[in-house]
């Protein structure tokens, strides 16, 4: 699979902020209601919910560290 280097950040971003989303309302739902019959739905719902709200600030979040944080640290190799 060949995909432009620009769309690196938006789909590193985007898969980030499914697979987070979705550990969170995970976890957040299980303490909050425990198991349930409708625990899938629920989940479901609130998996949806959080990645509208996680995608944008990875993204956000991932620019500003990028540009603003690593653009600074001079990275080196040991040889």
């Amino acid at each position: 699979m060949r995909i432009h280097a620009k769309y690196y950040r938006l789909i590193f971003t985007g898969m980030m902020a499914i697979l987070m989303s979705f550990i969170i309302s995970t976890v957040l739902l299980l303490i909050k209601i425990g198991w349930s019959d409708h625990f899938i739905d629920d989940l479901l719902h609130s998996w949806s919910l959080a990645f509208m709200v996680a995608w944008p600030c990875a993204y956000i979040c991932a620019y500003l560290i990028q540009e603003h944080v690593l653009s600074r640290i001079e990275f080196h190799r040991d040889e």
